[in-house]
């Protein structure tokens, strides 16, 4: 990756030292392990290569590789491999539309980076897994649970847009345009359904899968079903993104603009948004910096689209950066000492009362990425 112009501005290299010296330390405890989705205590368990979130552990540590050419990185890193191919192999934990979380910056980073032959196989089983998720008739990649019950059946979440890219991959790969017609068809029926009139999101919604009617909306992490929930709405803003990355779709790039529009409405003072977006100030709620790091990710990758003459690429630029700084002046677990993560005050799952006030694998790896992004022509693993 080479070094752009912004590599000197705003005290990015001492936020990326930081990130690196935390990995590093992090290297003989999770090789044969991964780190729980959220910390207690702001210290990560190890858990086996079984949840949604591993993934974001093996993307820091080719973000790592990438950013120092440090081949200890890339070692540990391929050492998972293994683990990504047994779970494929004897669908372990794959009833989930995060087969695009995890195998994107797991398998795909390591082919993009190494060529691993491995790595590509591994990653298009995935696809396959994947690709067993589409509804025809309602259009949508279901998200989670056995695609026989009743009570997860025909739900598509905000979050299954950053899984797409696994599927317009496996197309470019392969040469076979359905995988690449199943995400299409699931951004539509998001930009459709899962996208209010005034551009908030619904965490959740759900299709007949029978008949392909549209149900209804609901949540599942953010604060009620009208509410808007911050991660969501910062999956909106890059997934539409990555999606337009692919298809060049011109209307996807414009709810994007549209969902940071939003999102940067409901900015507190600090540039951090609280887990709801229905909240803007005081302190009985938490924020959630992970999905500012999300947001981040997002706002830098819409920027890369715009012409420089349009208005709205530096305000969008601006924005990403001030969050940035925001994030590494005032929410790494820098002066704390016994944390195994990278970045606190985040929230995983506030109404059932999980991973709140904490570190968040996803964020952790999200502020990584956005760090990459501002230090070095970064390539999208996504």
């Amino acid at each position: 990756m080479q070094t752009n112009a912004m590599t000197n501005d705003g005290g990015y290299g001492q936020a990326v030292q930081f990130a690196l010296e935390r990995i590093h330390h992090n290297l003989s405890t999770f090789t044969g392990l991964f780190p729980a989705p959220a910390s207690e205590s702001l210290v990560y368990a190890g858990i086996v290569n079984e949840d949604w979130t591993a993934s974001f552990w093996t993307g820091q540590l080719w973000l790592a590789y990438e950013l120092t050419g440090d081949e200890e990185y890339r070692a540990v890193a391929e050492r998972q491999l293994p683990s990504y191919k047994k779970r494929v192999e004897e669908r372990i934990a794959v009833d989930t539309h995060d087969l695009g979380f995890l195998y994107s910056l797991s398998a795909v980073a390591e082919y993009r980076i190494t060529g691993n032959q491995e790595a590509r196989a591994a990653a298009l089983k995935a696809a396959d897994l994947l690709a067993e998720r589409y509804f025809a008739k309602a259009g949508i990649i279901q998200a989670w649970g056995d695609l026989n019950d009743p009570e997860q059946c025909g739900r598509m979440i905000i979050d299954c847009l950053m899984n797409l890219p696994l599927l317009y991959w496996a197309s470019e790969e392969t040469g076979n345009g359905q995988y690449a017609a199943m995400a299409r068809s699931h951004v539509k029926q998001s930009a459709a359904y899962l996208v209010r009139p005034d551009f908030t999101t619904y965490h959740t919604y759900y299709m007949d899968v029978q008949t392909g009617e549209p149900k209804y909306g609901n949540t599942h992490q953010g604060y009620a079903d009208d509410s808007c929930w911050a991660r969501g709405q910062a999956w909106g803003i890059y997934g539409f993104m990555l999606s337009y990355a692919y298809s060049r779709d011109e209307t996807l790039l414009g709810l994007s603009k549209s969902l940071a529009d939003y999102f940067l409405t409901r900015l507190p003072e600090d540039g951090i948004v609280y887990w709801d977006l229905v909240f803007t100030e005081g302190i009985e709620q938490e924020k959630d910096s992970s999905a500012a790091a999300i947001a981040v990710c997002g706002l830098l990758e819409l920027v890369k689209y715009l012409p420089k003459a349009d208005p709205d690429r530096l305000r969008y630029e601006q924005a990403a950066l001030t969050m940035l700084s925001s994030l590494s002046e005032n929410y790494t677990t820098q002066d704390d000492s016994a944390s195994n993560g990278i970045l606190k005050h985040a929230v995983y799952n506030k109404p059932r009362g999980m991973g709140v006030d904490e570190c968040t694998i996803w964020g952790d790896y999200f502020y990584v990425e956005a760090l990459a992004r501002v230090m070095t022509e970064w390539r999208l693993y996504w």
